[in-house]
């Protein structure tokens, strides 16, 4: 895996003038060199996109939909050896590795069928008062124009699955801006796409380093910016240009909820297994990884050693190694930010149960308890593989804990009370109430997205198609209706 990676411009192979490593987190090996587009590149291939945008979106549907087809099957075909190479630029555990390569799969066969039925158009009679007699409103969802999508590291596949097929779907032109920390994957998609026969222009994958990327959302060619990672860095862009369409998938610090009717011995187990599994997959780097654990007094005694059990059961090592559950952060630089956050939570009077300790890039699973309240791991989103546990008295205190946070992504309540889940869903300030189980659930499908600093917008195939177009009606006069 150490071959220099050509980039994808305008539906072609190129290469620059310049190159950058990329090495594994784990065991600091070359994983590939990857070549950086010229300005002059990067120019071409926003003008190539701005050019075809209305004969992309006159392509027929079942072009683009054979198209995703087409990149659907071949990622299924070439899973082992993707998620190998996800495994080694992230870092990320092989079994964890698959299951993204696996979704990916998904996204863009929901993306062909989201193709197929997308713009059947909503005919409305205007009749209904006397001035509207004999015309018909027709109305359908036109493209906005090119999407810039700004893919993140955690889930470099699969996140830029999310930004490509459903433009696609709807005949928008995009370029994808892939991470630096792990580019390789993206590229395979542009393999992929260069097989099908989608017009030239229409797609582009350019490993432009960070420090160039203000030029390129600024660029007015490029109206429309689908965003994964910070909040920081998020909301510049959104500052930056507010006369654009951002989506935005921001950072999370996300809780799980163990009410107290959550109490058998089978629930609790059930309950522990799946905090333990889902604060610490993908090295806890999800914005939807599990942080908080909010318990019911009731249940709390009971819970946290179970929690610290089924924690300490996790498997760290090797992530090639099919039986690692949790591998190294990105890099070494995100593993000493969480040890020196967990550090101050200690030191300000933060019980550690578990963990607490680094190697490297890799950073122990772990559990802490009476977490001062102004501390930075009780504020911020800790992207590390941490969680804490606070005690509540009663479903109001839990709701009000959960709501306590400038973020509100997802949240999952284990309860077995129907109207208890309606009320979450109510009370909650989240994009995503998960009942019985823990907040890091995420269906490809499902519209995905979260409130406050967590973002703006939705993703999931047909809800990020709807963000990357609008509605346009067509009257048609002197009808008899």
């Amino acid at each position: 895996m150490s071959d220099t990676h050509a980039f994808w411009l305008a539906g072609r192979e190129a290469t620059g003038e310049a190159t950058f490593d990329v090495t594994s987190p784990w065991d600091g090996r070359l994983v590939g060199k990857v070549s950086v587009p010229t300005e002059a590149q990067v120019e071409e291939a926003v003008a190539a996109a701005h050019a075809v945008v209305d004969e992309f979106a006159a392509t027929p549907a079942h072009v683009r939909a054979a198209a995703l087809d087409h990149v659907s099957k071949r990622l299924a075909e070439r899973t082992e050896e993707i998620a190998q190479l996800i495994s080694a630029e992230n870092g990320k555990p092989i079994k964890w590795a698959r299951g993204e390569v696996g979704r990916a799969v998904s996204v863009f066969r929901f993306a062909a069928e989201e193709a197929r039925r997308f713009n059947g158009g909503e005919a409305q009679r205007l009749d209904t008062e006397a001035g509207g007699v004999g015309r018909l409103a027709l109305t359908r969802r036109i493209p906005k124009g090119v999407v810039l999508g700004i893919a993140p590291f955690n889930f470099p596949l699969n996140l830029s699955a999310h930004k490509v097929a459903p433009a696609i779907a709807v005949g928008a032109p995009i370029i994808l801006k892939p991470a630096p920390a792990t580019p390789i994957s993206s590229l395979i998609l542009g393999e992929l796409l260069a097989e099908t026969d989608l017009p030239a222009g229409s797609w582009s994958v350019l490993t432009v380093p960070n420090d160039r990327m203000p030029a390129l959302v600024q660029d007015e060619r490029l109206p429309v910016i689908s965003f994964t990672g910070s909040d920081r860095v998020g909301f510049a862009i959104q500052q930056s240009v507010p006369h654009k369409h951002c989506t935005l998938e921001l950072g999370g610090n996300a809780a799980a909820v163990v009410l107290g009717d959550w109490a058998s011995e089978q629930d609790l187990d059930w309950a522990a297994t799946r905090i333990a599994t889902f604060s610490n997959y993908q090295g806890g780097q999800s914005c939807i990884s599990v942080q908080r654990v909010i318990a019911d007094a009731s249940v709390y005694d009971r819970l946290v050693p179970k929690i610290v059990t089924a924690v300490e059961a996790q498997i760290t090592g090797d992530p090639n190694d099919s039986a690692t559950d949790v591998g190294p952060l990105v890099d070494e630089n995100a593993a000493q930010r969480v040890e020196s956050w967990v550090d101050e939570a200690v030191q300000a009077g933060a019980k550690l149960l578990t963990g607490g300790k680094r190697e490297g890039a890799t950073y122990a699973p772990t559990v802490l308890t009476d977490l001062p309240a102004d501390v930075t791991l009780a504020r911020a989103e800790v992207f590390g593989p941490v969680l804490t546990i606070a005690k509540v008295d009663g479903e109001a205190e839990a709701f009000a804990a959960v709501n306590d946070s400038d973020f509100g992504l997802q949240a999952g309540v284990f309860t077995h009370d129907l109207q208890t889940a309606f009320r979450a869903h109510r009370a909650l300030e989240v994009g995503g109430v998960i009942i019985g189980d823990v907040p890091s659930y995420r269906a490809d499908q499902m519209p995905y997205g979260g409130a406050k600093k967590s973002g703006v917008g939705r993703e999931g195939v047909k809800y990020a198609m709807d963000d990357y177009t609008y509605e346009r009606v067509l009257v048609l006069t002197g009808l008899a209706l």
